[in-house]
């Protein structure tokens, strides 16, 4: 199928998909007038590949990621994507502490404004 095809059965793009293929993430075979071709396969590919973005992965991580679909049987691919996956996880889990602690403060902001906005309407008005 062409580029088009594609795009319309993955809701995705073709500019995304052409970007996909610039990073390595997915593949397609080219016509002699040089026209992307891409197998059934890669609308599975494209569905995984936009859940890895959704979970917030950068392109780099899905590239180092996606061998382990490609090659399932290989242990050191196996490893390597499980360190990846991990460094992505420590990582999600470091911006979840970081969004916590700027809630917080937040917080503690809203608790002061809350204060003075009660203590400004507590008082009197003079003319």
């Amino acid at each position: 199928m062409r580029i088009g095809e594609l795009s319309k059965r993955t809701g995705v793009s073709p500019r995304s998909l052409r970007y996909y293929e610039e990073q390595g993430l997915l593949a397609s075979s080219r016509s002699e007038a040089g026209q992307r071709h891409y197998s059934d396969a890669q609308v599975q590919r494209v569905a995984l590949i936009r859940r890895l973005f959704d979970a917030g992965m950068s392109s780099r991580v899905i590239a180092t990621v996606l061998p382990c679909v490609d090659i399932p049987d290989d242990l050191e691919v196996a490893e390597e994507t499980y360190a990846a996956m991990r460094r992505e996880r420590d990582r999600i889990d470091a911006d979840i502490a970081h969004l916590v602690e700027t809630r917080d403060a937040l917080d503690v902001l809203l608790k002061a404004n809350s204060r003075h906005r009660a203590a400004l309407s507590a008082e009197p008005v003079s003319a």
